[in-house]
């Protein structure tokens, strides 16, 4: 119930300061809204989620590429699981890397993280033992209020690189146990926390997920 007061408070302070600073979130207001709901969208208050459950979706839609050259085209690139179905693979890596990041978030509103991979570029083999190159992952992340559903934070696109090791310093890696699976499991564990750790934007869509409940 605190929360919900202080949101309530901010918005009444929004409405009746109309001159007053506000910090402006990164996510922008859409076009056509009135003036509350654009000085609401502008509010950020800090978020303390209490992550029911994660959803990932790899699509069918995106193209594996099993071609073993420098830079394979493709939307999946993933060697060093053994053959098989990419998709699934690639799902249970990103799923594991959530799971990490959200374990430990227990907060006061029960959220869903929805998380949708658009792009999934490791390294091929010809690259690993060679030359090296850059772990790149694109996926959409939203987050949605556990009981009415409501968008709290909608999905939006995240863009993250690790850099992949090449030759000798590839193979001393897995040596030491930190293989790419497990350093890109790690990487992203980090990337989810930081951004389900972000202030968010005060909008109506949060203050009636936070007054249903």
């Amino acid at each position: 119930m605190k929360f919900v007061r202080s949101l309530v408070l901010l918005m009444v302070g929004v409405t009746l300061s109309a001159c007053a600073t506000v910090d402006t979130a990164s996510r922008n207001a859409p076009l056509g809204t009135s003036p509350i709901e654009t000085a609401a969208v502008q509010q950020v208050v800090k978020p303390s989620f209490d992550v029911q459950s994660v959803s990932v979706v790899v699509p069918k839609t995106l193209k594996v590429s099993e071609a073993n050259l420098y830079y394979p085209v493709g939307d999946i690139v993933w060697r060093e699981d053994r053959g098989g179905d990419r998709h699934a693979q690639v799902s249970a890596i990103v799923s594991q890397a959530a799971g990490l990041a959200t374990a430990g978030m227990k907060g006061r509103q029960p959220v869903i993280v929805d998380i949708q991979v658009d792009r999934f570029h490791s390294l091929s083999e010809k690259a690993r033992y060679s030359v090296g190159g850059v772990h790149n992952v694109v996926f959409r992340m939203a987050v949605r209020d556990a009981q009415t559903k409501a968008f709290i934070v909608k999905p939006y696109r995240i863009n993250t690189d690790l850099r992949g090791y090449g030759g000798a310093r590839a193979i001393e890696a897995e040596r030491e146990g930190q293989t790419q699976k497990v350093r890109i499991i790690g990487h992203l564990s980090q990337v989810i926390a930081q951004e389900l750790s972000k202030p968010i934007p005060v909008t109506p869509d949060l203050l009636l997920s936070q007054l249903a409940r």
